[in-house]
This record gives C-alpha cells, structure tokens and sequence, in this order.
C-alpha cells in the first residue's frame, strides 16, 4: 500500500475509531438504546450495509468525501496531524460531545474556511434547536404516552418505520462526515484502485462492528439520559427530524459543518419542546423532569464548548506548529 504513509495511517485509524465512536452515535445511538433486544450483529449488517452502498456511491462518483474536502489542499500529513484524532479518542472515552470536524479537518483548515465551518455549525445547532422544539412541542401529548414497551399494536409498523428512517439518517450522516476520516488519505483522484477502496472500507466496517458490540461506547449515555430515547417511536422522530436538518445542510453547500453540533442542537430543543408542551401534564414523570431540565441542557452545552475550544485550540497550536 504506498499511498499510505506512516503518520497518514496512524491518522486514519485514529479517526476511523474517534469518528465511529464519538460522531456516528448522533446518528446510531437512539437506534442501539431503542433495540436494545437485538443483536448487535443483526444492527451491524444493516448498517454495514448501507455504509457499503454509501462508500461504493462515492467511490464511483470519484470521490467518497462527497465534495466535503474542494477546500482543502491535499498535503503531506505529518506526525502532529495525527494528534488531533487522537486527541478525540481520549475526549471520546471521557464522553465529552467533540466535534470532529473541527478537531480533525480545522488542522488543515484556513482561517477564511475554518470561519465558514463555525458559522454553518452555529447555524446548523440554532435551525435544529427550533425546528425540534416546534416539532416535540406540537407532537409531545401524543407520542410520549407510553404505548411503547410492547403493548401498543402498531409496535412494529413503527419498528419498520425506524430502520428505514435511521438508514436514511445514515447515509446522509455520512456524506457529511466521512471527510473527517478522508483527510487522511490521498484524494481518490490520484489513488484510484481496488486496494485503496477495500482498505478504506474494510478499516472503517471493522471501526463500525466495534461500535455496534460496545453498544454506542461511553458517549451513548448522552443520548439516553434524554425523555424517552429507548422507545422506538421517540427514537424515530429523533432520526426523522435529525435527518431532515442535516440534508438540508449538505444541499446548502460543500462547506463542512459540525453534525455534533446539529445533533446536540436538536436534543436540546426536543426536551425544552417536551419541558414546554407537557410542564403542566398528566404524566406522572413531568415534575421530576421540570427540575432536571435545565441542569441537563446546561451541562450538555457547556460539554459542547468545551470540546469546541479544545478543537480550536488544537487546530490553532498544530498549524503554528507547522510553520516554524
């Protein structure tokens, strides 16, 4: 394989293993928490399936970063490009909400670009917050009964219903982020063979497996400390609406954006929508969960800037780095 290097490899095995357990769990997580009596490796199969097909849509198209990386020059990676991923393994493990995209792709960014990147994930965090809002505190009264732990008839149409939701979710998830995986590589432009792409894939459904056997890892107890996210139909509206922002996002430009930040920004939203349609409900959990709220959302907020600082700063300090 010698369009790998030594330091590009370290690079893209960190970030295959950061990315698949830090980011994909935006897209995975209420769908592991919510089929928690399936096998994981019937989860891995689908899943891997439609990463396959995803992967193979880009490497036919001529390029599986799907245009995220047009502002990026390709350059030589160099031992201190690896530290961010793995930077992001450690934040991982703490289960701090990292976005990856600033960590991993704001080292290679410039200024002009890396601001573009802030302002879209900004945006994306303030579209997603709203439209969930508006959305839970329409739909709250009618979809958090619980009808949900077997007894309710429709049960299934709603299981359907959810893996076809979160396979769309998931593809378009990885559209927007595989270039965080990508950078590490040389463009497939230049490497156009069978090896690069069995490579690349292979790595990435082996980083994917682990994922799925960890069940979502440390960093899924984000998602299920939220209302409801182990039910099947709360977890589906959470992928319908999750997905909707983010391909509204990737129509918009080629401009990466933090999907951390839209996935947070929309968790955020859902439970001041739920807070707002249900404070004065019948369901016996709403005073408990009045008094959570707002500690919760406080704390998954400042996680988010915390990890956008260390991002930035890492991103900063290693193309200081570079120059000397």
């Amino acid at each position: 394989m010698d369009f790998l290097t030594l330091w590009s490899l370290l690079g893209f095995l960190f970030a295959v293993y950061a990315v698949t357990a830090n980011d994909s769990i935006q897209t995975l997580g209420t769908y592991i928490s919510s089929n928690s009596e399936v096998k994981w490796y019937w989860m891995f199969g689908y899943m891997g399936s439609i990463f396959l097909i995803t992967m193979l849509q880009g490497f036919n198209g001529g390029d599986p970063a799907f245009g995220r990386l047009d502002k990026f020059p390709e350059i030589e990676i160099q031992w201190y490009h690896a530290i961010a991923p793995l930077v992001l393994v450690a934040l991982t493990r703490l289960k701090i909400p990292v976005s990856t995209t600033f960590l991993v792709l704001s080292v290679f960014a410039s200024s002009v670009v890396m601001e573009k990147m802030l302002l879209k994930s900004f945006l994306g965090y303030a579209v997603s917050f709203v439209f969930a809002w508006g959305s839970w505190f329409l739909i709250s009264k009618y979809f958090l009964h619980e009808g949900e732990k077997g007894e309710n008839k429709n049960n299934n149409y709603w299981r359907i219903a959810q893996w076809l939701t979160t396979g769309w979710l998931w593809s378009t998830w990885l559209k927007h982020d595989l270039a965080n995986i990508m950078i590490f590589l040389p463009r497939f432009s230049t490497v156009d063979t069978v090896i690069y792409q069995a490579f690349v894939i292979g790595v990435m459904l082996l980083g994917l497996g682990f994922m799925f056997y960890e069940r979502g890892g440390k960093i899924q107890e984000i998602v299920l400390s939220k209302t409801n996210t182990r039910y099947v139909r709360s977890a589906t509206l959470i992928d319908l609406v999750y997905c909707f922002v983010l391909y509204y996002f990737k129509e918009i430009n080629n401009i990466p954006m933090s999907t951390t930040f839209v996935f947070m920004g929309m968790l955020a939203g859902r439970e001041l929508g739920i807070w707002m349609s249900l404070g004065y409900g019948e369901l016996t959990y709403t005073s408990r969960h009045k008094k959570a709220i707002f500690p919760m959302l406080y704390k998954d907020f400042l996680r988010l800037m915390l990890g956008l600082m260390i991002s930035v700063s890492l991103a900063y300090a290693i193309q200081w780095y570079s120059t000397l």
